[in-house]
């Protein structure tokens, strides 16, 4: 009698254990039944954030993934951050993993702008949500991503023709331009070329007579302006998507006996202090600014995501246009 009562006891008691942890648990994949898109639940704790960085490839990346890790841990933010390498594969392969892992929000700056439905569709049905940060995606459904945080790449590529228009006002022409895109496929080069683009055009005397993808690297830089070099008899501008480029190029304009910034007029974008030395030195002569300080406004736009605040769909940083003649003002303030 003792044995049966202890054996009816045992039984009673897994069948509670169970009970408990049916409870307790969620679902294995997807958000917990009844959780609201983009709302931390449970008792609280840190943010987790998933971060997929497009790579190394610059100065001006460099301090971006800078400016991330340093803001998150200020502002207590638990951060999983992965290097792409340059390949969209590797950040797709990344926001999966970090779906896996249950991150409240997901941050990334895609490394082209198609191709992202499909895993972004995973992170929404997991009631994860995402954060554009630098780059913008090339969608028809918006509600994949809450907010994008970066510069206008449209209005860099306006202010680059802008002051070519200006500096060659009072010239016959023609102005032969070469240039310098960034990653093939990526939003800065999309944006950046059309933006200049729109604005040379409104003067026939400007003509690109050579375009070609340096993947904003300064070795890539170099070697492709070496080939504009051989291929273009002449040469009176070079517009490079980013300082690292145009660093590269300014190279290759010194080993063919120009002189950059006289010879060959340049005109880049980013604005790190590598650049701003260049114009101090004339090597350079304008810099478009592109501001890669964005941690402090990612951590504050992620708090009110998770917490399921509304934020603006599109969050702009300030930026400015420097020339020559305001390079050795502006450089001890250069942080990058």
């Amino acid at each position: 009698m003792a044995r049966r009562a202890a054996l009816v006891l045992t039984v009673a008691l897994l069948a509670s254990s169970a009970l408990t942890a049916c409870s307790t648990e969620g679902p294995a994949t997807g958000p917990a039944s009844g959780a609201s898109y983009g709302t931390k639940s449970g008792s609280g704790g840190a943010i987790t954030m998933g971060f997929a960085q497009v790579g190394a490839e610059s100065g001006w990346r460099t301090a971006n993934t800078k400016s991330v890790q340093e803001a998150a841990k200020k502002a207590g933010i638990e951060l999983k951050f992965s290097d792409a390498q340059q390949k969209q594969e590797n950040q797709i392969k990344a926001i999966r993993t970090f779906i896996q892992q249950k991150v409240d929000v997901i941050a990334f700056s895609p490394v082209v702008e198609s191709g992202w439905d499909t895993v972004l569709k995973e992170a929404k049905d997991a009631g994860i949500p995402v954060i554009l940060t630098d780059r913008a995606v090339d969608t028809k459904d918006t509600s994949l991503y809450k907010t994008f945080l970066g510069s206008d790449f449209v209005k860099e590529g306006k202010s680059a023709g802008e002051w070519l228009t200006g500096a060659y006002a009072n010239e016959q022409g023609p102005v032969n331009i070469v240039e310098l895109q960034g990653t093939t496929g990526s939003a800065p080069a999309n944006d950046r070329k059309a933006g200049f683009a729109d604005v040379i055009r409104t003067d026939g005397k400007f003509k690109i007579v050579a375009s070609q993808s340096g993947d904003f690297t300064r070795a890539k830089g170099k070697e492709v302006m070496q080939a504009f070099l051989k291929s273009q008899k002449d040469i009176d501008v070079l517009y490079a998507h980013n300082d690292d480029m145009a660093l590269g190029a300014i190279q290759a304009i010194e080993e063919s006996g120009k002189k950059p910034g006289t010879d060959i007029k340049v005109i880049s974008v980013d604005g790190i202090k590598d650049a701003f030395v260049a114009m101090t030195e004339g090597k350079i002569n304008v810099v478009v600014e592109c501001n890669p300080m964005l941690g402090d406004q990612l951590m504050e736009l992620a708090k009110k995501v998770v917490a399921g605040e509304n934020v603006p769909t599109r969050v702009e940083t300030q930026e400015g246009v420097f020339t020559q003649d305001q390079a050795a003002a502006a450089l001890p303030s250069r942080n990058y």
